[in-house]
């Protein structure tokens, strides 16, 4: 089936509208935002994997190794907290870093979470 190049191009414009529509509306409105956004997750904790929590926003262990990787942390006892963030991408914190932890403030299944 051949798609003709201007019912392409409506689709492409009908996407952007929408992004734009739903950028706009949970702007403007809470209720929405909360559909649309989800909240930064503690997905390890003290070194510890929080299995539950990782299992909620579909995130592996593999895919934190890596992050811990990328951040030079090289084994979990270092590790003071990795949070998924509202972006998809994950923060990991080390012990030395953690200070009073202040940063996890807002943060689902922190201590600090408001």
């Amino acid at each position: 089936m051949k798609l003709s190049l201007a019912t392409g191009l409506a689709a492409i414009a009908l996407l952007i509208g929408l992004q734009f529509a739903i950028t706009w509306t949970s702007v403007r409105s809470r209720f929405v935002s909360d559909i649309v956004k989800t909240v930064p997750t503690l997905v390890v904790q003290d070194g510890r994997f929080l299995d539950a929590a990782m299992k909620e926003v579909r995130v592996t262990a593999d895919e934190v190794r890596s992050a811990l990787r990328r951040c030079g942390i090289g084994t979990m006892e270092q590790v003071a907290a990795v949070v998924l963030e509202s972006d998809g991408s994950l923060s990991v914190m080390s012990v030395s870093q953690a200070g009073d932890r202040s940063a996890c403030a807002g943060v689902r299944g922190s201590a600090m979470q408001t």
